[in-house]
C-alpha cells in the first residue's frame, strides 16, 4: 500500500508544493513546528533513511539544501534545521526547520495552526526564492 508521501507525489492527495524534480519533491509540512517547515521525500517509496542508495541518499540532501537555502532567504529565522526522524510515515523523508533557537525543533511542541492561505503564501514565498 502506498504511503501517504507516495499519494502526495501522485496528486492522489494535494499538498503545498515548494519544489519537485524527477526524483524529490518537497512539500509543506500540515503540521508545522513553525512558518516554512517542510518536508523532502524521494519520490522513489522507501521506508527507511538509511536503506536509500547512496546516490539517492546524496541526492536528496543537495534537493534539501537548496529548498532549505530558499527557506532561509524568505523565511524569519536564524537557520534552517534538518531533522530525520522517519517514525511517523514509512518513508524516507527530512524535514526543514526553520529556527530561532533550539526549542523550535522539540515535536512536542504545538504545532501551529494555519490557514490555506497562509499554506499557500508562504509555498510561493519560498518557491520564488528557490535558485
Amino acid at each position: 500500500m502506498a504511503s501517504i508521501f507516495t499519494k502526495i507525489v501522485q496528486g492522489e492527495i494535494p499538498s503545498y508544493k515548494i519544489a519537485e524534480d524527477e526524483h524529490f519533491y518537497a512539500f509543506l509540512d500540515i503540521n508545522p513546528l513553525s512558518k516554512g517547515h517542510t518536508l523532502v521525500i524521494p519520490k522513489q517509496e522507501i521506508d527507511y533513511y538509511f536503506d536509500l542508495d547512496d546516490n539517492t541518499l546524496s541526492g536528496l540532501m543537495l534537493f534539501a539544501k537548496k529548498v532549505a537555502k530558499a527557506i532561509d532567504r524568505t523565511m524569519d529565522c536564524k537557520r534552517v534545521g534538518v531533522v530525520v526522524l522517519g517514525l511517523e510515515v514509512p518513508h524516507a523523508h527530512v524535514h526543514l526547520i526553520p529556527l530561532n533557537s533550539e526549542a523550535d525543533a522539540s515535536f512536542s511542541r504545538p504545532k501551529l495552526k494555519l490557514s490555506p492561505e497562509e499554506f499557500e503564501s508562504i509555498a510561493e514565498k519560498i518557491k520564488a526564492a528557490i535558485k
